[in-house]
């Protein structure tokens, strides 16, 4: 291991074998008590989880009962946790949802930008196509406040607001189920011009422990809490629905669908990434009781070694087989080629996890 200004290096990337980059991580690893299993680097670093705290969002949603009242149903709920690629089935759901909702895409607060994905990008450039707030990749969180918003009989108006009484809710619940007291979390604005969240890394991996740990719960038994029930139901929403999470091709949903709801994984913004792992042989063997939950920070925000990042911490883990694994070797192993089609180096990780148990 490595050591940088701001932490180890996790991944570096060659150039033939000149050292062309060098990325620092952190990482943490914990069970579904929040005991911290395996770091590297700083799990108490604090991180803005941006998107990967979407889930946390939608649970406040989710408990003011507006999935009933508008008739919301799984796909939409998962579209609520996602950070989607803007294609055609991410924009007729958000303006479905609006309309369930008996509000408009003139109520939204976010703004269009261009899209996540490259193919949907060229299409776009084709058509002369201008995006609105409805094709923002947070278009389904931002239809799901505008519900809760309602549901509490709150003003629409300002739902983005940090003192708007649905945000109030939000940042309780967001304390609340990372298990901080609310003064514990701090909070800032996100891209998509609702508040963002920043804790400790491994309260981040709490949290999607929690959700594993929901979704296990309700399988062994139809006696839980109201809140672990709607945590269940937003991993089953999530892992169901892959492809409302993210989009084709993306990592999101390719994790997702190769683990075939065994795990949930949501991206954030900026470098940070979080899973939820369901309790089985493979974490009981890691020291776990119950669920796993992992959370990684890179701190130059790169994207393409985040995912990498995460895909290695599934194989060191030893996370579900080989074969599920190896269905996101374009994101763990990506093949670095020039313009004409020549490999000219390659990404080497350095991921020594420490253990704690």
């Amino acid at each position: 291991m490595s050591l940088h200004e701001t932490g180890p290096v996790a991944a570096t990337v060659y150039r033939g074998e000149s050292i062309e980059n060098t990325h620092v991580a952190h990482v943490a690893v914990v069970d579904a008590g929040g005991r911290l299993l395996y770091s590297f680097g700083d799990p108490s670093r604090v991180t803005l989880a941006r998107s990967a705290a979407k889930p946390a969002q939608a649970l406040a949603v989710v408990e003011t009962g507006a999935l009933e009242r508008f008739g919301f149903d799984e796909a939409d709920l998962a579209l609520m946790c996602g950070s989607h690629s803007s294609e055609a089935r991410h924009i007729e759901r958000t303006r479905q949802m609006l309309a369930k909702a008996q509000v408009s895409e003139a109520d939204l607060r976010c703004g269009g930008h261009p899209p996540l994905s490259d193919a949907v990008y060229v299409d776009w450039l084709k058509r002369d196509f201008k995006p609105g707030a409805v094709c923002s990749n947070c278009s389904g969180k931002h239809a799901g406040m505008l519900a809760g918003a309602r549901s509490i009989g709150a003003a629409i108006d300002g739902y983005e607001r940090p003192e708007h009484p649905l945000q109030v809710r939000v940042k309780h619940t967001v304390a609340h189920v990372c298990d901080l007291p609310d003064e514990a979390v701090q909070w800032a604005t996100d891209g998509c011009n609702l508040p963002t969240p920043a804790f400790a890394l491994d309260r981040l991996a709490r949290l999607f422990a929690k959700l594993a740990a929901a979704h296990d719960a309700v399988s062994a038994s139809s006696s839980v809490s109201p809140r672990t029930a709607a945590l269940a139901r937003i991993y089953r929403a999530m892992t169901a629905h892959p492809e409302l999470v993210a989009g084709e091709g993306r990592f999101c949903t390719l994790l997702m669908r190769a683990f075939d709801g065994e795990l949930v994984g949501k991206v954030g913004a900026d470098g940070s990434y979080a899973i939820g792992v369901r309790a089985s042989q493979q974490t009981a063997q890691l020291g776990a009781e119950g669920a796993l939950g992992i959370a990684v920070k890179v701190e130059d925000g790169n994207l393409g070694v985040l995912y990498a990042v995460a895909a290695e911490l599934l194989v060191r883990l030893d996370i579900g087989t080989p074969e599920q694994r190896a269905r996101l070797n374009g994101f763990h192993a990506p093949r670095m080629l020039n313009t004409m089609g020549v490999e000219i180096g390659h990404l080497a990780f350095s991921l020594a996890l420490e253990s704690h148990r």
